[in-house]
């Protein structure tokens, strides 16, 4: 009786995955990785080196600034240390044409 309950779960699963686009619901969620998400890793473990002493609470990805050799990505992630929270902005250059990091600059402000 299990098994035959444990048949048919699988058997709605396997309807439900296909029925609902299967591997193109997979890939489609793939596609959905943003452009700058490398950069945003990047600019976390940045700011996690320079603040240790500090928790990342809140990330925003601010946009592109797109140049022909050079281009920057900018982001501004809010902070904890010690109760006090503040917003470091990064902005992360690079070579535009083979993404070669050139730079990270880092500016705080309290809002």
């Amino acid at each position: 009786m299990k098994i035959i309950r444990v048949l048919l779960v699988v058997g709605c699963m396997i309807f439900a995955v296909n029925a609902a686009g299967g591997d193109s619901a997979i890939l489609h969620a793939q596609q959905e990785i943003p452009s700058y998400a490398k950069w945003g890793s990047l600019a976390v473990r940045k700011t996690k080196e320079r603040y240790p002493d500090a928790a990342i609470v809140d990330y925003l990805h601010i946009g592109k600034e797109s140049g022909t050799k050079r281009s920057t990505e900018k982001f501004k992630l809010w902070l904890n240390r010690g109760g006090k929270e503040f917003g470091v902005f990064v902005d992360i250059e690079f070579e535009t044409d083979n993404e070669k990091l050139i730079d990270v600059k880092f500016r705080e402000t309290n809002r």
